[in-house]
């Protein structure tokens, strides 16, 4: 359970500044209130309801938009603060198997995405008068969208955290390989915002699910030679 030794460490010591986690919130927030201000200005009876077909249909995609790039940013530092304070050397040091150094990210990580999604997603159903059917399953969908966003974002960053330009690196090698865990993520949560039936999702949950699995087990077998210099 070293893990959880490790992750504690990183969550005290950002909780001491909450620079990172503010920063996500401000930012995650900030996409929120812009396209809702973009699509919040109708004139008419006619554009209003054609902006709210247009609304549905966009929605999933900037929820999503803004807990990636929001997540992006605490995904750029989970390795590079370690880097720039010496501690990187201390962790590969420590007489335990590197994985649980990889577990111990992914959980902060994901404390500190979750924490930020849990403020996000209110904001969103308010602002974009959403009368959500189906709580339960929206946060299935958005658990295991998370996981998978965590687990292949914290194994790339510490692919990339020896390299110069990593916060400019990292986004490129990531995004691509996200793309099942978007596309899945966005479909979902389209269909629990429209119509809250969960056996509607059930392709997409597997896809999820499947994903995370594989990406978790590799993580496992592929973390100690991805952290070596």
């Amino acid at each position: 359970m070293k893990f959880l030794e490790i992750a504690i460490k990183d969550l005290r010591a950002e909780f001491r500044t909450k620079q990172m986690l503010n920063s996500m919130m401000i930012f995650a927030l900030l996409v929120i209130v812009i396209f809702s201000y973009a699509f919040g200005n109708e004139a008419t009876l006619e554009v209003k309801v054609l902006n709210k077909k247009v609304v549905d249909l966009l929605a999933p995609g900037m929820l999503w938009i803004a807990f990636t790039f929001a997540g992006m940013l605490g995904l750029s530092r989970s390795f590079a603060g370690e880097k720039e304070e010496g501690c990187l050397e201390g962790l590969k040091l420590c007489p335990v198997d590197r994985s649980e150094i990889y577990n111990g990210k992914v959980l902060s990580n994901a404390v500190l995405m979750f924490l930020m999604e849990i403020t996000t997603i209110p904001v969103f159903i308010v602002l974009f008068s959403y009368d959500i059917k189906n709580i339960p399953g929206l946060l299935v969908v958005v658990v295991l969208g998370t996981f998978g966003f965590i687990f292949v974002g914290t194994l790339l960053s510490a692919l990339t955290v020896n390299t110069r330009t990593r916060e400019i690196l990292l986004p490129v090698i990531l995004f691509p390989v996200l793309i099942p865990v978007i596309l899945s993520a966005v479909t979902a949560t389209g269909t629990m915002l429209a119509s809250g039936d969960f056996s509607e999702i059930y392709g997409e949950l597997q896809i999820l699910a499947v994903y995370d699995v594989i990406f978790f087990v590799v993580a496992q077998l592929v973390f100690e030679y991805t952290i070596e210099d």
